[in-house]
């Protein structure tokens, strides 16, 4: 049987507060987001998966790989977008 590392109280709202030692090991600070899942007998918290963007665009676009682009040609992109969309308004 393993040690606790921490241990944490619930308050009467159902929050908790997660103990130094433990947002140092995920590397967690505030706005960080925790998943929970359940494992067999057990409940795991753990900091939230992180995503590029291709793994992004790959789950929104699967059949197209991204087309590799320059930083100024995504920034005239984006500006574009925002002019078109605002023109609409």
């Amino acid at each position: 049987m393993s040690m606790a590392i921490a241990h944490s109280k619930i308050t009467a709202q159902g929050q908790i507060s997660v103990p130094a030692e433990v947002r140092r090991k995920l590397g967690i600070g505030p706005g960080s987001v925790l998943e929970w899942d359940e494992e067999e007998e057990k409940i795991v918290v753990r900091r939230s998966g992180r995503f590029t963007s291709e793994e992004i665009h790959r789950a929104l676009f699967p059949k197209r790989a991204p087309k590799r682009r320059k930083l100024e040609e995504l920034k005239e992109g984006i500006r574009r977008y925002v002019r078109d969309r605002h023109a609409r308004h």
